[in-house]
């Protein structure tokens, strides 16, 4: 016999009832970027962007690779030089073996101002600055470059004196070929040098459309000019990706353990929040349509040291100054940000946004995202802010959607019953589909090279 005078727990929770919750997942993230998208409903499953006709441009990056300690250019990444959009492949592989490394330190002055420029530059790692001497003598920053970046390519092809000095921001490694290899090449080959002559003579005009005629503050009577818009004549067309699995539930599973919960809606709820996860990495990462791979040359910024400050949330703003609508960055970048702002005295505005407190700059939102990737390892490598303009009249970033789709639970999400099959397992069909767009050029920039491991003394 025991010497308990009462009912022991261990026996009276044998008649309770105990309270439960819904199964809980870890993996749910405020999803910031859906929420904040505009949905446009695609009624035929293909969005066509129709857009003015602009000049072709490349994506402002050469890309290199390194074999045995050896660093070199990838050939068919030099047709981002105008002229050799349509050079043979043997002359880009010629062209390509030219190239001979440099390494450089922080501090190093790879070109000066006003001198030749004999050198063609692809930075392989590595960030430099461009400067110059302003009208009243002070010194200029002109742009912050960094890896697979070049410089100056109009110098280089007409042999012309540099505008800017060129001055190494962090140590690293550069590939150079010389004015004379290019001349070289030109001798052997009569259209490559048609091309050279031609791009010398008139430049490119990258990222520029063609232009409507027009006339403004004349007097009197003049011949007024006759213009029009001319549209591109292949717009580009994002059809709608997907997310899927199948979902399966036996039976008996269903039929007896069903109460207080309903199974088959919280193993649906689940799914369902998993596709949405991947649904938001898709979109901001996929190679074809993510946003950060939509990104144009010339909306691209480089962080001048490495943390992200605010002087470059301010030269974002630059690039998408027409209505900006959020920032949106990896947790840790923001609060890197954070901590900038914070040494230089002029900490962030909070506010609310999607019942969040969220931190803002200039009035525009930080939306974090664990989607967002680092390169070089999470948390130890550089990763991006990105900033985008948001809505389809504003003619910003939008998410692409099917109008319905059959056995629809979530817009453009449908679970789809497959039937029972001879082990009583029953089988839905998960599907998300989705896409985004971006309209204009200027709708969206990036942020690139943002270190997160910088942290200050503030005693």
């Amino acid at each position: 016999m025991s010497d308990r005078l009462t009912l022991g727990p261990d026996a009276a929770r044998q008649l309770a009832t105990t309270t439960k919750t819904t199964p809980q997942m870890r993996g749910i993230t405020p999803r910031y970027l859906l929420r904040a998208l505009s949905w446009v409903d695609v009624e035929s499953g293909v969005y066509r962007v129709n857009r003015r006709l602009s000049f072709q441009i490349g994506d402002d990056r050469i890309a290199t690779y390194s074999e045995n300690g050896t660093h070199a250019v990838v050939p068919e990444d030099l047709r981002e030089l105008p002229y050799l959009r349509d050079a043979d492949a043997e002359l880009l592989v010629a062209l390509a073996q030219r190239f001979t490394a440099v390494s450089f330190e922080a501090g190093d002055t790879l070109a000066s101002e006003g001198d030749v420029a004999n050198r063609l530059w692809v930075l392989v790692r590595g960030r430099a600055e461009k400067r110059l001497t302003g009208r009243y003598g002070e010194d200029a920053l002109v742009e912050v470059i960094g890896d697979g970046q070049f410089f100056d390519l109009d110098s280089w092809t007409r042999a012309e004196p540099l505008p800017y000095r060129v001055q190494a921001l962090t140590s690293g490694v550069a590939l150079c070929v010389e004015r004379t290899d290019l001349t070289t090449l030109t001798e052997r080959d009569d259209a490559l040098r048609a091309a050279v002559e031609t791009y010398g003579a008139s430049g490119d005009m990258p990222g520029a459309e063609v232009p409507i005629e027009l006339s403004g503050g004349h007097v009197g009577e003049p011949e007024l000019p006759g213009t029009y818009a001319e549209y591109e004549g292949a717009p580009r067309e994002y059809h709608m990706s997907l997310a899927q699995t199948v979902l399966r539930l036996h039976s008996r599973v269903a039929d007896l353990y069903n109460q207080p919960m309903d199974q088959t809606r919280e193993q649906a709820h689940l799914t369902i929040q998993a596709l949405r996860e991947r649904q938001e990495n898709l979109m901001l990462n996929h190679p074809e349509f993510g946003l950060f791979h939509n990104v144009a040359p010339g909306q691209r910024v480089q962080t001048r040291t490495g943390a992200p400050t605010p002087d470059d949330l301010d030269e974002l703003l630059t690039k998408v100054w027409k209505q900006p609508g959020y920032f949106l960055a990896h947790p840790k970048a923001i609060a890197a940000f954070g901590r900038e702002c914070t040494r230089r005295g002029v900490p962030p505005v909070t506010d609310s946004r999607f019942g969040s407190p969220l931190l803002t700059w200039r009035g525009v939102p930080l939306l974090p995202s664990d989607k967002v990737r680092f390169s070089g390892g999470a948390g130890l490598g550089t990763t991006e802010i990105l900033l985008m303009r948001i809505g389809e009249a504003e003619q910003g970033v939008v998410g692409l959607r099917p109008a319905s789709v059959p056995d629809e639970v979530e817009p453009g999400l449908s679970m789809r019953n497959m039937g029972t099959d001879q082990k009583a397992i029953t089988s839905y069909l998960m599907t998300a589909y989705f896409s985004t767009a971006v309209l204009v050029e200027d709708a969206v920039a990036v942020l690139q090279n943002v270190e997160v491991s910088k942290y200050h003394d503030y005693s």
